[in-house]
């Protein structure tokens, strides 16, 4: 009786220790992967995962946070499931006493004898993991962050006026009476030299008179012995002839004139240029004076347009520019123009600038006073660029979702510059060559804002201070 009992006692004390040993290496032993991966590894020293710096020769707690110390190999792996940067990439290993050394191997500093660390790539707060099944569901696509020119194009409103140095204004040169108009209605296209009205002027009259005078006393001194009478006589008509041309005489008149030997009563105007009849104050019997205004003269083959841009986009003009001229009522017809002039003056009521092209006008399809639409066309220079879809606006930044690979993204804070052709200039935060979200970047923000939420917000009337820091009240008692 006393053998069985005593054979029942060892078996249950061997029992005991088998669980003992078992519960032992459950609890407490390496884990899965971490086992086997440091399975025929040296073990250098323990750290505390909450605080790497803590280090210890041999196993055990922390003292500061009670956390279990991870074994770090002389591979500079860590060992254990909650080892820091066991799924982060190493930079690089240096000395915690001396970090300006650096080593892209683990050992120890020659000049201090210290065993270095290994230092790991960190992620930037809100970088999310997606997996490519949970990429393709959503619709996320990335392109490259690129150097390259664009073309700029800006719309405003235009409005057709005349060229002003295609304007002429048609007077006469003498006081008279007009006898008859030949262009006797306004919007009529004249050519140049074609005879508009005829003229009776006393003064014109009276200088052909004397004219004619000149010629014959010229003819009569011709073979007078007196010295310096002939010489005298020349003069005398040189200076009759000019008054002629004064007055408005042409050659051809004054030929006639020396032909006929008489003064012609009225004299014919001829139009001075081409161009269409903006105004008439010509009439038949009508007074004139050399300040009367008979008509005036337009060259409309090309026009000015003066185009009102809006302040804010002043900027984006410049003399010499290329613009496309679109009258309202021919759609589809594009007319070329250049920037000529830039008013110094900005229009105090519609707050815009007033910009001049100059153009041509074929067909005469731009009238004066029409209403038309300018694009104003530029190259710019190379610059950085991404989608602009890729670039989210929440008012007080603007981020991007940078591809790191293995399905990790990281929010980037950037500066944009001018958006053209869909496409946005990123002028800091991000380098050339860099994978950039440019589909679904508004539901990578999502996903990033649910796994990495923000501090809730101070409450009313109370200022959040830093970590350790006493809190500030606006109102209320002081409490002792």
């Amino acid at each position: 009786m006393k053998r069985a009992a005593l054979v029942l006692g060892l078996v249950l004390l061997i029992g005991a220790a088998f669980v003992a040993g078992f519960g032992y290496g459950r609890w407490y032993g390496p884990k899965g992967e971490a086992a086997t991966a440091g399975a025929g590894k040296k073990i250098r020293y323990y750290i505390d995962p909450m605080h790497p710096s803590y280090k210890s020769d041999k196993p055990g707690i922390a003292p500061d946070c009670g956390m279990a110390l991870v074994p770090v190999f002389e591979d500079g792996s860590l060992g254990g499931e909650e080892a820091p940067g066991a799924d982060k990439k190493v930079l690089y290993y240096h000395d915690p006493k001396q970090p300006s050394y650096r080593s892209d191997k683990p050992g120890v500093n020659p000049e201090t004898g210290n065993d270095l660390e290994p230092v790991y790539e960190t992620a930037a707060p809100g970088t999310i993991s997606i997996s490519a099944e949970k990429q393709q569901w959503i619709g996320v696509r990335t392109e490259e962050a690129r150097v390259e020119s664009g073309h700029e194009m800006l719309r405003a409103a235009g409005r057709v006026t005349a060229d002003e140095t295609r304007v002429v204004r048609v007077t006469s040169r003498t006081g008279g009476w007009i006898e008859k108009v030949m262009v006797d209605f306004t919007g009529r296209f004249v050519r140049a030299g074609e005879p508009m009205f005829t003229l009776y002027s006393p003064e014109l009259m009276a200088s052909q008179q004397e004219y004619l005078l000149a010629i014959k006393a010229e003819e009569t001194m011709a073979h007078s012995s007196v010295p310096g009478a002939h010489t005298s006589t020349l003069s005398m008509k040189d200076s009759a002839r000019r008054r002629l041309e004064h007055w408005g005489l042409d050659d051809a008149a004054i030929q006639e004139l020396e032909r006929t030997k008489k003064p012609q009563r009225s004299t014919t105007i001829h139009a001075p240029s081409s161009g269409f009849v903006l105004t008439r104050n010509a009439f038949p019997n009508a007074r004139v004076t050399p300040e009367t205004e008979l008509y005036t003269l337009v060259d409309l083959s090309r026009v000015w347009i003066i185009a009102d841009v809006y302040e804010s986009d002043m900027s984006n003009i410049r003399m010499g520019q290329t613009a496309v001229v679109m009258p309202t009522y021919l759609p589809g017809r594009k007319i070329n123009a250049r920037v000529t002039n830039i008013l110094p003056q900005v229009d105090p009521q519609t707050r815009t600038l007033k910009v001049r092209l100059d153009a041509e006008n074929p067909g005469l399809v731009l009238k004066p006073d029409l209403f038309v639409n300018v694009e104003f066309h530029s190259s710019l220079p190379a610059r950085l660029t991404v989608a602009s879809s890729a670039v989210l606006n929440s008012g007080l930044r603007k981020i991007v979702f940078v591809a790191k690979g293995d399905g990790i993204f990281e929010p980037r804070t950037v500066e944009t510059g001018e958006y053209f052709d869909g496409r946005v200039e990123i002028r800091s935060g991000l380098r050339a060559g860099e994978q950039v979200v440019s589909e679904g970047a508004f539901l990578l923000d999502s996903e990033s804002q649910m796994k990495n939420p923000a501090p809730p917000a101070a409450a009313a009337g109370q200022t959040i201070a830093p970590a350790g820091a006493p809190a500030k009240s606006s109102g209320g008692h002081k409490h002792d």
